[in-house]
C-alpha cells in the first residue's frame, strides 16, 4: 500500500498564496501520476490538477492560471502552489497517488488517497 501524507493547509486572505504538498511512502515501485483533489462543504470531491510521471500536468478550469502542480520524482512528493486564492477555493484538500508498489512480492497497481488538509481563505 501506499501511504499519502498531505501538509501545508491553513488559512490565508483572499488573493493570498499556499503551497500544498504531499509525501508518498511505502513500497513504491513507480508513481504513474499524482494529483490533487477538493471537497467543499456540501459539494462533491473534484479534480483540481494532476501530472504524470513524464511532467503531462491537467488542471481544473477553475485553477489554470492561478495553481501550478509539480513534483520531485526523487522524492516521490507532489506539489500545488496556489496563487490569487478566492474564497470559493476553501475546501479540503486531497492528494491522490497512482502508483506500482510491492505487496507480498506481487506488483501491484492501486490509487491511494491522502487525509487531506484544510484551505480556508478568507478576511
Amino acid at each position: 500500500q501506499v501511504q499519502l501524507v498531505e501538509s501545508g493547509g491553513g488559512l490565508v486572505q483572499p488573493g493570498g498564496s499556499l503551497r500544498l504538498s504531499c509525501a508518498s511512502s511505502g513500497n513504491i515501485f513507480s508513481i504513474v501520476a499524482m494529483g490533487w483533489y477538493r471537497q467543499a462543504p456540501g459539494k462533491e470531491r473534484e479534480l483540481v490538477a494532476t501530472i504524470t510521471s513524464d511532467g503531462a500536468t491537467n488542471y481544473a478550469d477553475s485553477a489554470q492560471g492561478r495553481f501550478t502542480i509539480s513534483r520531485d520524482n526523487t522524492k516521490n512528493t507532489v506539489y500545488l502552489q496556489m496563487n490569487s486564492l478566492k474564497p470559493e477555493d476553501t475546501a479540503i484538500y486531497y492528494c491522490n497517488g497512482d502508483a506500482m508498489y510491492f505487496s507480498s512480492s506481487s506488483l501491484i497497481r492501486g490509487v491511494s488517497w491522502g487525509r487531506g488538509t484544510k484551505v480556508t481563505v478568507s478576511s
